[in-house]
């Protein structure tokens, strides 16, 4: 049985006990939270019907650093940032 979800203004593809890394959830670490479902798939049987999902947070974190370049043509104009996305990393109790 699996479920897809929406967090972050994104969908996953999630079943139970799996552990999965969304945008950033401003809770605290041991909190449940509920994700709301758009499918539900339980062996051949497939609903549209939303429910909600249920999970703990984990833990809190940043990911790899990716690095950004800005370039002007022709002016001389160069730019160098990085930046790391903060993510919440969510366990999946129950479907």
């Amino acid at each position: 049985m699996y479920a897809v979800v929406i967090s972050g203004g994104k969908q996953f593809r999630v079943s139970e006990g799996e552990e999965i890394e969304v945008e950033k959830l401003d809770l605290e670490v041991g909190a449940k939270v509920e994700l709301k479902s758009i499918l539900k798939v339980d062996g051949e049987a497939v609903s549209t019907e939303s429910g909600v999902v249920n999970a703990e947070v984990l833990a809190h974190g940043r990911g790899k650093k990716i690095t950004v370049y800005k370039y002007k043509a022709k002016k001389n104009i160069r730019k160098k940032q990085g930046h790391r996305q903060p993510f919440t990393r969510i366990k999946i109790l129950s479907i």
